[in-house]
């Protein structure tokens, strides 16, 4: 027997406990002001590989991104240059 509906608001401020009970019951009705808007449904299938970060290639993109444009002065040059004035 499914409990009572979350609100929105529940699932924003509790999502850790919402998820513990959407994997124990297999499914949550979402409300808001009173009224159901949603229903969440435990995700069965096969798991999503996420790609790890790699700072080679990070630096491989900022390198292709800026081409031979200068970023500009650091921040701590421009904090240097904000304090002398």
């Amino acid at each position: 027997m499914p409990r009572a509906p979350l609100t929105v608001r529940d699932l924003r401020l509790h999502w850790p406990t919402a998820e513990r009970r959407l994997e124990r019951e297999g499914e949550i009705i979402v409300t808001r002001d009173g009224q159901p808007v949603a229903k969440l449904i435990a995700y069965r299938g096969e798991t999503m590989e996420r790609p790890t970060w790699s700072a080679r290639k990070h630096l491989a993109w900022l390198n292709r991104a800026w081409r031979s444009d200068s970023p500009g002065p650091s921040t701590d040059e421009l904090l240097a240059q904000d304090r002398d004035a």
